[in-house]
């Protein structure tokens, strides 16, 4: 296929699936959070704008949820398909990892989901707020697992290699490996600031399109309130992350940086822009601010920033990749800030919700959050290359043999069935957004629906059968 080689195919398929896969569970995290956060403000205040923000976020997390565990199947199915040596080699922690996250995390969330989902009508408000937060906190846990199995491969720990498989030796250092709480902090609070951009959007949509009903209000509000509080804290926690990346995969750092040169007497420059030539070992085009780089990176005006010059060739990621990829995220991350300040400032001026500027600007930046999500995923994945297990087994060691005639036609037969598969899905929760919230059904805490029709109200049930209807 275009001369790619079978390695470079069994990566663009890996990459592909975990490019459609990482939006939804991000999705769906802080969707779950914010579920129980409406849930718990309307038993505290009786206010049903609460409760119809609720019973619309739900739909759309029910399509998310659904699109998130089918996308993750043919993810993990490539661990054996694509990449049997890595499972042969480190199976004995990859596995167990993934398995506490199905045994701890996903029973729980698909548990309680029904209940959340199903049950407003047949438990009591005490018991259903408890199932919304154990989905909550299943969508958590599955987080933690996940990110502590890929954590444990760019830092690993707590192990041994007897005859050419890593045994573990300590299970608390596998899990909770050095790169593992700030790679999960960082990830989790992405979701719930992606989720937040997603709401505000959906708000400003409204109030853009419909005029001042109260629950975009709403949305929009509690959506900005949460922008300002994570993105600094994102900003905080990326920092944090970035010097743990330095002690512990300094290649990363300077391929990031586009840093060719190892001066260890002068102060490394932030270069702004330019592009890094691998084939060349250069940054061409490069705007530099003398000592930010050290600044940033090691919190020390003269700080020292390795070059990639002092790794060998075959051990220097894609420094032409990364370098634009994590550029966009934190531009992305600049732009969220200013959307939370913004926020602040015409709030202070009850203008909040006037601002057709700055309702244009939330609507605009709503799919930023995933795309920041995506371009870091690409730095760090990239960056932890050529190796699958940092330092311990190489990519080209891991993949299974496969020609790259099988793998450019498995390739292409998952890009076409992602795109109509999840185009679909995608388009249908989309076009539940754009219906927006409706007048509750619930009247005496009884769904009106279900006392006539004799069922509960199912999701996919939600939506008018024309988009155009949808829109009136």
């Amino acid at each position: 296929m275009l001369g790619i080689t079978a390695l470079e195919l069994a990566r663009i398929q890996f990459g592909f699936t975990v490019s459609f896969h990482i939006v939804f569970p991000a999705i769906t995290i802080g969707l779950a959070s914010y579920l129980a956060v409406l849930e718990g403000l309307w038993l505290w205040s009786s206010d049903t704008v609460y409760r119809d923000l609720y019973h619309f976020w739900s739909k759309i997390f029910a399509v998310n949820f659904a699109m998130g565990v089918v996308s993750g199947l043919v993810m993990a199915y490539q661990f054996g398909t694509n990449w049997s040596y890595f499972s042969a080699f480190a199976g004995s922690i990859t596995g167990p990892l993934l398995t506490y996250e199905v045994l701890t995390a996903f029973f729980l969330e698909a548990g309680f989901l029904g209940v959340a989902l199903f049950g407003w009508n047949k438990v009591g408000p005490g018991l259903h707020f408890f199932a919304t937060l154990m989905v909550a906190t299943g969508t958590l846990i599955s987080a933690s697992w996940i990110m502590a199995s890929n954590s444990w491969m760019h830092t690993p720990d707590g192990f041994e290699i007897v005859s050419g498989r890593v045994v573990p030796v300590d299970w608390l250092k596998v899990i909770f490996n050095p790169s593992f709480p700030y790679r999960l902090a960082h990830m989790v609070v992405a979701a719930y600031l992606s989720t937040a951009l997603f709401v505000g959007a959906s708000g400003a949509w409204h109030l853009l399109k419909r005029g001042h009903k109260r629950t975009s209000r709403t949305m929009l509000s509690m959506a900005m309130w949460m922008v300002v509080i994570v993105a600094p804290l994102q900003i905080a926690i990326g920092d944090a992350l970035g010097l743990n990346t330095l002690k512990y995969q300094p290649a990363k750092i300077a391929a990031i940086e586009g840093h060719w040169e190892d001066r260890p007497d002068e102060a490394a420059s932030l270069i702004l822009f330019g592009w890094p030539d691998m084939a060349a070992e250069t940054t061409r085009y490069a705007l530099e601010i003398p000592h930010l780089g050290s600044l940033i990176l090691t919190h020390d005006w003269n700080g020292r920033i390795p070059g990639l010059k002092k790794f060998a060739p075959e051990d220097r990621p894609n420094s032409t990749i990364i370098f634009w990829s994590f550029r966009i995220m934190v531009g992305l991350g600049m732009l969220m800030l200013l959307l939370g300040v913004s926020s602040l400032w015409l709030r202070s001026r009850s203008r909040l919700f006037r601002s057709k500027l700055f309702l244009r600007f939330a609507v605009t930046m709503g799919p930023s959050g995933l795309i920041a999500i995506l371009t870091g995923w690409y730095t760090t994945e990239i960056g932890r290359q050529p190796w699958v297990v940092y330092g311990v087994m190489r990519t080209k060691d891991a993949v299974s043999n496969h020609s790259a005639v099988a793998l450019s036609m498995t390739l292409i037969v998952i890009m076409v069935m992602y795109f109509a598969v999840f185009g679909i899905g995608v388009s249908y929760m989309l076009k539940l957004v754009a219906k927006g919230p409706t007048r509750s059904d619930l009247e005496d805490g009884h769904d009106q629906s279900v006392t006539q029709n004799r069922r509960p109200a199912r999701p996919l049930s939600a939506v008018t059968d024309s988009f155009d209807a949808a829109k009136e």
